[in-house]
């Protein structure tokens, strides 16, 4: 038996998945966010230690042998975020998650010492976005150079739950890629990038390839989980690289779009692209000799879930009843758009001043055409992503969906209309990155011979067809809408520093 957790941006979750790549059960706990500021995000990571171990007890006591017949564990989690540890191990304040924004300037200088743009892309095949943890580093070591002082070592969230687990600074290819410092295309560190910086590589973890083992859980975990005390933890990923994985999706053809609290575009490729304009996201794939490509919008779900507390905060209104108000809207919401940038945008558009915005309301509209605008822009912004990710060289012959929305039809009957291709969801999916690690387990400790091996039980469970008629309107609507950053780009930068 295998085990797959997935520390993600509000809930833990792990499954226990079988030889046959079935998932056999299930557990997952919530977790606060912090907010200090406009564009701050934050987490306390005791809390996602809290949860580990509740969902870890949970799950394990469902089990046919309450845990010991589990041979393997992959840990998948949020990418980019910044966990300062002291010499013990313990934080020294919140970590910094993927969606805070507060390091743009710090990543303009990045930029600027290596180069320019394009001297970055030449180390790591990347832009330094506000998101990554490089400029995170920097934002610390300037704001808080008390806290830097006393960093003994900077990990990604997921990785903070191995060092509990196993005591090992680890960290795998794909989740290293997220940070802005990797060599993606030699999978390493950039050295000459931490050079010009002056970040010591001492800060950083070890890197290892997602199949592979990072140490045994500690004695007492074992007890307390239930769980046999040689139990190996396996390298993992990346949620956004890993999810995909779990789709199915490692080499080239197919592309992923997930539909969680963000948005993701992704597909799997041979070789390491060369993102010319670094319009993309390039990480590590989670298979050897594999890489990846995406571009991330960072409220998709997330924005739909905003829309839904903001209209009645003392007494939400249910997912469900907006969804059947929206149904109710044709296509297209009587011209009302929607630009889902609450926490500023990645892609298509790299801008972190960037804010939400309707665009067409009238007194003729109402809550439904606002709930039902509110999803279209989510989804036309990712067929926005798609295109520049196709100008990355993705391919794109089948279109596989996931996340937490696509529980619900209507997000997956829309994407295929906006897209006009057919749109299927597949087993493993719905469980997402948990899945994906917990098959990076299975085969770090034997079970399967290779990831591709793993995924051949991945078979399609649901099937989109768009309606030609939908397709032509929103045809139609997404020629107005990638018309509207560039009109809307000053007023964002004004309203930003106002």
């Amino acid at each position: 038996m295998l085990i797959g957790i997935d520390l993600g941006t509000s809930t833990c979750k792990a499954v226990a998945v079988a030889e046959t790549g079935e998932v056999v059960a299930k557990s997952s706990r919530d977790y606060p966010m912090i907010n200090l500021r406009q564009g701050w995000a934050e987490q306390d990571p005791a809390k996602w230690w809290q949860a580990t171990d509740a969902v870890i007890s949970a799950l394990t006591a469902q089990l046919p042998r309450h845990g010991q017949e589990v041979d393997g564990i992959g840990l998948c989690g949020q990418m980019h975020g910044l966990t300062a540890l002291d010499t013990s191990g313990t934080p020294l304040r919140h970590a910094i998650l993927w969606n805070d924004q507060r390091s743009a300037p710090q990543c303009d200088w990045i930029t600027e010492r290596a180069g320019g743009l394009d001297g970055l892309l030449r180390l790591t095949q990347n832009r330094m976005l506000p998101g990554f943890t490089g400029g995170k580093i920097i934002w610390l070591r300037e704001h808080e150079p008390e806290v830097y002082a006393r960093t003994a070592r900077i990990l990604n969230p997921k990785d903070y739950l191995r060092l509990r687990m196993t005591g090992n600074h680890v960290t795998d290819v794909s989740d290293a890629s997220g940070t802005g410092l990797f060599d993606v295309a030699n999978r390493s560190w950039s050295k000459q990038l931490l050079g010009l910086l002056d970040i010591d590589p001492a800060l950083l973890p070890d890197v290892v390839e997602s199949t592979e083992a990072t140490g045994s859980i500690r004695p007492e975990l074992a007890a307390r989980w239930n769980i046999p005390e040689a139990t190996l933890v396996f390298g993992g990923g990346g949620d956004a690289v890993i999810q995909t994985t779990a789709m199915g999706l490692v080499d080239p053809g197919p592309v992923g779009f997930t539909i969680g609290t963000a948005g993701i575009v992704a597909g799997g490729t041979a070789s390491c692209p060369d993102n010319p304009d670094g319009r993309v996201q390039v990480s590590c794939g989670n298979a050897p000799g594999r890489w990846h490509i995406m571009g991330v919008s960072l409220a998709a779900g997330g924005a739909f879930q905003w829309f839904r507390d903001a209209l009645a905060p003392a007494q939400p209104v249910s997912f469900e009843r907006l969804i059947g108000l929206a149904r109710d809207v044709a296509p297209g919401s009587e011209g009302l758009l929607f630009l889902p940038y609450l926490l500023g945008e990645r892609s298509p558009h790299i801008a972190p001043d960037a804010s939400a915005t309707w665009i067409g309301l009238t007194p003729m509209h109402s809550v439904a055409h606002l709930t039902r605008s509110v999803l279209e822009g989510v989804l036309l912004n990712l067929r926005e992503i798609l295109e520049v990710c196709r100008r990355a060289g993705l391919e794109c012959d089948r279109i596989v969906a996931s996340g937490g929305a696509t529980n619900e039809p209507l997000w997956l009957e829309m994407l295929a209309d906006v897209l006009g291709h057919e749109t299927v969801t597949v087993t493993g999916a719905t469980d997402g990155g948990a899945y994906g690690a917990a098959l990076t387990a299975g085969v770090g400790a034997g079970r399967w011979n290779s990831l591709e091996e793993a995924l051949a039980g991945v078979v399609v469970e649901r099937t989109f067809t768009p309606n030609p008629a939908n397709t032509a309107v929103y045809d139609a609507v997404f020629a107005r809408h990638r018309r509207l950053y560039e009109h809307l780009e000053p007023v964002f930068q004004d309203a930003a520093t106002s």
